[in-house]
């Protein structure tokens, strides 16, 4: 099983992007589970949210507390929230980041880290920087949690007519994003 924690502010897409995943997960026959955790429900204030995604049926119904991957939608969270508490020693940091590897390194010291700079990936495909879909592809370019194919349909579903834009977005996160391993 794969646990992810999202880390984002309200109204930037970390439940959406879960349930994108677990959707597509669930269409290559996998188990999947995708919740959110709200403090005060208001846009910009932090939100998590969770996925897990296994071969087998999950029964676990708590949030995630040792995740295999977090991924970071708003590097701004850095400044109040530890988002590697609980990460498991093998897990991999997925953050939207425009900084050097050296400055990556000194904020994750000894952990896989993945990065892309999304927030420019979204305002050049999208229009606007809601980096959900942009991370979307970043995640599973480091974790390899599902086929990046097997987002598009959730994505059509759930955007209609601006799933192209979320497609272009997260195909070109993917293609971009880094991976640092320590």
């Amino acid at each position: 099983m794969i646990e992810v924690r999202f880390h984002g502010r309200g109204g930037q897409g970390a439940v959406t992007s879960a349930e994108l995943v677990a959707q597509a997960a669930i269409k290559q026959n996998l188990y999947a589970q995708a919740f959110p955790s709200f403090g005060p429900e208001r846009r910009g204030a932090p939100v998590q949210a969770y996925l897990r995604v296994s071969p087998t049926p999950i029964k676990l119904r708590s949030k995630v507390y040792h995740p295999d991957a977090v991924v970071i939608l708003d590097a701004t969270l850095l400044k109040t929230i530890n988002p590697a508490e609980g990460i498991k020693d093998d897990a991999v940091i997925v953050i939207n980041s425009n900084k050097d590897e050296e400055e990556l390194i000194k904020l994750f010291p000894k952990l896989r880290i993945a990065y892309v700079d999304a927030s420019k990936i979204a305002k050049e495909e999208l229009g606007v920087s809601i980096t959900n879909t942009t991370m979307i592809g970043a995640l599973v370019k480091a974790t390899n949690i599902t086929e990046l194919e097997s987002l598009e349909g959730p994505v059509r579903e759930r955007f209609g007519i601006l799933a192209q834009r979320n497609i272009n977005a997260y195909t070109r996160a993917f293609k971009e994003t880094k991976v640092i391993n320590p």
